[in-house]
């Protein structure tokens, strides 16, 4: 019922028939078995199964979820079997003198295990396994017995050269059909078979070869999938496989796809993470030498004492119809730390805090025109950039991305002009009549020739009110905005990411006289008043003081980028650097640079990393992590070297390249 490709599979109703019930009546005509019975796990998930198969009259045995070798055993061991049959719950057109054929060579051949799929001949959904219950034991006391041959059974004793083996292959090869059920269009193309039939639920497999030769058109929807490929695939993999049938985009943030790392093979889901580890939905173990969190958790992930906070909230209660204290709380403490600022609204996320600066700024300007620089969000206002020209927001993150569902009416609203190009923002602001700057602080590259002096004195000038997003640099290199390490004070800020160091909240601060014009207009959010994030907040500013994280962090940062030139000079690379010290990334001058950042992260991926082409430093970022990491690092380095000398990346690579910026996945 767990099934990560296709939820409750097994009772996915046939014909009104549940798929389970019509494998177990079709098995039931087969001579050789003594008992029929059905192994599944102790998840919670699985009580209607194992009522319904129950309520049919059938032996059901629950075990581990993930160890279905133990599971195996036991129910076996329950049901005193000398002999094993094994057939998947998701193959319901096995037929039973398939079976019945197979159990005759087995005992005939003498041996501990047979097959008729090991190669496959049969269709995928036609495999039978048989053997032995000694051999079952032995293979579970095996020293060298890993998860994977737990997870599928059988390996240990086909692959270990400890037992007999024997396969029974058809005489002709169809493989290529797929009859078994492991995506939605494997259950469309079983279904179909089932109708055809109706009402007769035993028909063999022959005919349903026969009718596929005839319509291979019922056949067509499950064609591209790969048989078996499951069984290779992590349990990541498979979920994100379904996220992105139900999910635009697979998932809610376009810097997390799996396709931005590593396609088909990255770990996608976390199941804990502590420190600088994570740990996917198999178990296994990485350091994140990677976007931590997309720059979240500048402490590490699960910080004693933040989470020891917010689970005294989550005591206390996180909602309520009265207020919060601590929002006011939080709102003096961001005000102390930029004495310019009188004034604080919270949200929870970037994207929030960018809107509500601009709905505040365009009232308080008294104009609609805004000039940005930068990356600022999903929202109209800003993707309104790309409705004159699909190109204005390419040098801003989001290069390829086409501006639908943004109101046409909205062009001519937005203007982007390039970091450093002081010329550029002159010629806009007196071209339109732009009533708010917004941009970065600092993204990829230092401020040069009093670029920010020169943009607040424009502001200031032209009466237009100029904000600093800080959602990504706040709390990096000084406790509070980037923009301090300046000395230029903007009339509005927002900050985001670092601020609860995992736990969402946001905060847009400002000038009195600018902040006020949000009071004639509506920005108003329910949970935008929840407990959580600014409990999160006010402690992590408390532990990011005492710890002066951001001197850490950017320390770290110098040395990583340090560390990776050294690499490249080493092994005779030319690599770019870009971003915050602390953001720290890396490019190769190559025109394969996207082919060896996917290579990298496959190859650190098998050492135990996350990591591609840039580290968002933490505090738990120590001088051994980073040195290990490095040492690890080294001879992916060489890998490219070998293949900027002529060795084809295709080859290396065990996937397709990953992504670059915004594309469709589906």
């Amino acid at each position: 019922m767990g099934s990560s490709r296709l939820p409750g599979k097994v009772m996915k109703p046939i014909q009104g028939v549940p798929m389970i019930e019509l494998l177990l009546t079709r098995l039931s005509r087969a001579k050789s078995l003594n008992q029929i019975v059905v192994a599944t796990s102790e998840s919670p998930n699985n009580a209607a199964l194992v009522e319904h198969v129950r309520s049919l009259g059938y032996a059901c045995e629950q075990g581990n979820e993930q160890d279905v070798l133990t599971r195996y055993v036991d129910a076996a061991r329950v049901h005193q079997a000398d002999v094993v049959v094994r057939i998947t719950g998701d193959c319901p057109l096995v037929d039973p003198a398939l079976v019945d054929a197979m159990v005759d060579d087995f005992l005939a051949a003498g041996v501990d295990y047979a097959c008729n799929n090991y190669p496959p001949t049969y269709p995928d959904g036609l495999d039978i396994e048989v053997v032995s219950m000694a051999a079952l034991l032995q293979s579970l006391a095996a020293d060298d017995l890993n998860a994977y041959h737990r997870e599928h059974v059988t390996p240990y004793v086909r692959e270990s050269g400890h037992f007999s083996t024997q396969t029974f292959p058809y005489h002709e090869d169809w493989s290529a059909g797929r009859w078994t059920v492991d995506e939605p269009e494997d259950f469309a193309v079983v279904t179909r078979v089932f109708e055809h039939f109706e009402p007769d639920v035993h028909f063999g497999w022959r005919q349903v070869l026969e009718l596929q030769q005839r319509e291979p058109a019922l056949f067509a929807d499950n064609h591209a999938i790969v048989r078996n490929e499951g069984a290779s695939m992590s349990n990541g993999q498979k979920l994100w496989r379904r996220a992105k049938r139900v999910i635009p985009g697979g998932n809610m943030l376009l810097s997390k796809r799996a396709e931005m790392f590593l396609p088909e093979q990255w770990p996608a889901y976390f199941s804990k993470a502590k420190g600088c580890k994570v740990w996917d939905l198999d178990g296994n173990e990485y350091i994140d030498m990677c976007i931590m969190g997309i720059g979240t958790n500048t402490l590490g992930y699960g910080h004693p004492e933040v989470d020891a906070a917010v689970m005294q909230t989550i005591a206390d209660g996180n909602m309520s119809t009265l207020n919060c204290p601590e929002e006011v709380l939080l709102a003096d403490r961001l005000v102390e730390l930029h004495p310019w600022a009188d004034m604080v609204r919270l949200a929870r996320s970037g994207g929030e805090a960018n809107a509500v600066a601009i709905r505040i700024a365009r009232a308080a300007a008294g104009r609609d025109k805004v000039a940005i620089c930068g990356y600022h969000g999903w929202h109209d206002w800003y993707l309104s950039a790309n409705l004159a020209n699909d190109k204005g927001l390419d040098g801003h993150l989001l290069p390829g991305l086409a501006p639908n569902g943004v109101p046409r009416n909205l062009a001519g609203t937005v203007f982007p002009f390039n970091y450093n190009n002081y010329q550029e923002l002159e010629a806009l602001v007196t071209a339109h009549d732009i009533g708010v700057i917004v941009m970065e602080v600092v993204r990829n590259v230092e401020p040069e020739d009093g670029f920010l002096h020169k943009v607040r004195k424009l502001a200031t000038d032209r009466n237009i009110v100029l904000i600093f997003d800080e959602c990504t640099s706040g709390f990096r290199e000084t406790f509070g905005g980037l923009h301090k390490k300046y000395g230029v004070s903007p009339d509005m800020a927002m900050f985001g990411k670092a601020l609860g160091n995992g736990y969402a909240i946001t905060a847009t601060i400002g000038r009195r006289e600018v902040m006020e014009a949000g009071q004639s207009t509506f920005i108003s959010s329910t949970f935008w008043t929840e407990r959580i994030g600014p409990t999160a907040a006010l402690k992590t500013l408390e532990v990011m003081e005492r710890m002066e994280s951001w001197n850490t962090i950017t320390a770290t940062g110098h040395q990583i980028r340090q560390a990776w030139q050294d690499m490249a000079d080493k092994h005779g690379l030319s690599i770019s650097h870009w971003g915050l010290p602390a953001l720290t990334g890396y490019t190769f001058n190559s025109p394969n640079a996207l082919a060896y950042k996917t290579l990298v992260t496959q190859e650190m991926l098998a050492r135990g990393y996350l990591a591609g082409n840039c580290v968002y430093a933490c505090t738990e970022h120590t001088p051994e992590v980073v040195a290990n990491y490095f040492a690890s690092l080294d001879p992916v380095f060489a890998l490219v070297k070998e293949c900027e000398q002529g060795r084809s990346v295709e080859d290396l690579l065990k996937g397709p390249i990953c992504h670059s910026g915004f594309r469709r996945l589906n």
